[in-house]
């Protein structure tokens, strides 16, 4: 069923973009001082190892989301092609399932998170955020594994759209909770005033049906938005108590962990990292820009993974419930350029996505690339 927004509002002006400076601090936002991680130096430091196992593809262009199939291969899409590819989880071979039609790549915009239907055993539907000329919108496709060759893929069934575009702060990280709703994270697309504005759809977490209805438990009657006062959300994962997690970019100051709980404000734009002001929900953790501007992240082995773009380092994070249990550890600094994308390959193992070729990197011989991750 087609779901309009509550509210679509018209792009403003824009501060800088994923792992880019903005030109200078917004008015009025406060941010903590202290050093960057920012975890109480009571915390012991993180003792984790992490090894690359394989690299298992390369050539990628422009790679954004991540699907892990039933039998374990993935669906990556590229984000200025406006294609899905499977990946063969065994030899890496990629075949290209189809284009998806409406997508209109734009600066950050264009075919962002993918996701597969709770159900996807018995209806094969793929999930896509992606932006158009007029907005960011969610649509799902019938994936038709038995054709051979050719487009594999269904015309896109929209089920939610008016999701503010903007060359800046697209959002655009989907998944499916425990709880099989669809989540989905936005920005504000430059327009800051949209983060503190319930009645708007950006600089949001979104909870919908997979209908794309507003879902049984969300915090206000008759809409979707699920959390609010956010920046730019890319990241959205759950541990093994069903907690979700979630990241954004902040501006020139810190960057967000943040443990998402239904109905609170997140406080961008009027704090940015560990406030503590009265009214807004502090981050679990922060991390200065340059260390981090982060997009993906999955939960594996006590810890939630945040995959970095301009930190270009794979962040741990280990948890104590809700809360780090020690301070957070980086892997792979410089070591594979600008990280886009982590999901769990179950156990001990991690899909990891580079993004070199997303503009804004350096792209080496075989970006992009994914690597498999043994974590303990």
């Amino acid at each position: 069923m087609l779901v309009s927004a509550l509210l679509f509002s018209a792009v403003g002006c824009s501060s800088g973009g994923e792992g880019v400076a903005g030109p200078g601090r917004v008015p009025g936002a406060r941010a903590a001082t202290s050093a960057s991680p920012s975890a109480s130096r009571a915390v012991p430091p993180a003792k984790g190892t992490l090894k690359v196992v394989s690299t298992l593809t390369t050539g990628l262009d422009s790679p954004w989301g991540v699907a892990v199939l039933p039998e374990g291969d993935l669906l990556v899409s590229s984000r200025d092609k406006g294609t899905i590819t499977r990946v063969d989880a065994e030899t890496g071979r990629k075949s290209v399932l189809g284009k998806v039609a409406g997508v209109t790549p734009a600066g950050e915009g264009g075919l962002l998170g993918i996701a597969l239907s709770p159900s996807y055993a018995s209806d094969h539907l793929v999930y896509a955020y992606f932006s158009t000329t007029s907005d960011n919108r969610i649509a799902r496709m019938f994936y038709d594994e038995k054709q051979p060759g050719g487009q594999q893929l269904g015309a896109p069934d929209t089920v939610f759209k008016g999701i503010p575009k903007g060359t800046l702060h697209n959002g655009g990280r989907i998944a499916f909770g425990p709880d099989k709703m669809l989540y989905a994270g936005t920005g504000e697309t430059g327009d800051q005033g949209l983060a503190q504005d319930k009645k708007s759809l950006g600089g949001k977490i979104l909870r919908m049906t997979p209908d794309g209805q507003p879902a049984h438990g969300d915090p206000w009657a008759d809409s979707v938005v699920y959390s609010y006062g956010h920046r730019n959300v890319q990241g959205l994962a759950w541990d093994a108590a069903g907690r979700l997690w979630a990241d954004e970019f902040g501006q020139d100051t810190w960057d967000e962990l943040n443990l998402i709980r239904p109905g609170k404000n997140y406080g961008w734009p009027e704090a940015e990292g560990k406030a503590g002001r009265a009214g807004f929900t502090d981050p679990v953790e922060q991390w200065k820009t340059a260390d981090s501007s982060p997009s993906g992240i999955a939960y594996a082995e006590g810890s939630v993974w945040m995959a970095s773009l301009r930190g270009e380092r794979l962040w741990r994070i280990p948890l104590d419930g809700g809360k780090p249990s020690a301070r957070p550890q980086a892997f792979l600094q410089g070591k594979y350029g600008r990280l886009r994308t982590v999901v769990s390959a179950g156990g001990d193992r991690l899909w990891l996505v580079t993004s070199n070729t997303d503009s804004r990197g350096k792209p080496k011989a075989g970006d992009d690339r994914i690597l498999q991750l043994e974590v303990k």
